[in-house]
């Protein structure tokens, strides 16, 4: 925790580059990135985000906390991706918040988790229109869709989001993600094909069971 406490005061700072030496050092340690993203970089997160809630940091703060970690997790995957040997697995995920919610620094994590277990992936960001989602899912014929929510009363939107892309003609693996999975219960608003994932280790430990698992490719 004491490295996530010196992680977020870097951050509200906007220190790139000593937040960066921060992550490089865990990594010399021999810190793997379920380790960096679960136990440094999202308490650091979560502890601004107490912060700004408490008003002991301005919106401003925050912003730029966040935009700093924004290049932080860019650059983390950048060196992945040039000091990992990863071999792609002819597999295809989307990531996305669903409509109005803007907090995105965990599904950006996930997308990265995926990168490095061979998967060809594509980040949309927040506040996605599912008619946007559903454009972009028939086009690429992504395999898995990961949809992301904060906020409580952005649950309202899963249902239609989880009917439109399960009923897409290559039948993508629909996964939902957010900070409240741990807190509530939101299966009924899914199938009994969703995939419902609490935080950073369900993540990973689905991706391992993945080795050798068919799923349907479009064409």
């Amino acid at each position: 925790m004491e490295k996530a406490i010196e992680l977020a005061q870097l951050l509200l700072e906007g220190n790139q580059d000593d937040s960066w030496a921060l992550i490089e050092q865990e990594c010399k340690g021999s810190k793997e990135s379920l380790y960096i993203f679960e136990k440094i970089i999202t308490p650091a997160m979560r502890q601004i985000g107490h912060m700004w809630e408490t008003n002991k940091i301005t919106v401003a703060d925050e912003h730029l906390a966040t935009s700093t970690c924004v290049f932080l997790l860019a650059r983390y995957n950048w060196e992945k991706r040039r000091t990992l040997q990863i071999s792609p697995n002819g597999r295809r995920a989307m990531f996305l918040c669903v409509e109005n919610e803007q907090h995105y620094l965990g599904l950006k994590m996930a997308s990265q988790l995926f990168n490095e277990y061979g998967w060809e992936t594509k980040f949309h960001g927040p506040n996605l229109p599912l008619e946007y989602v559903v454009k972009a899912a028939q086009e690429w014929k992504a395999n898995v869709i990961c949809l992301s929510f904060s906020i409580l009363y952005h649950a309202e939107h899963l249902s239609p989001y989880i009917q439109a892309l399960e009923k897409l003609p290559n039948q993508p693996v629909v996964i939902v993600g957010g900070r409240l999975l741990d807190q509530y219960e939101f299966h009924r608003y899914g199938s009994d094909r969703t995939i419902f994932h609490k935080n950073m280790d369900d993540v990973k430990n689905w991706l391992g069971h993945q080795h050798g698992v068919k799923m349907n490719v479009g064409s």
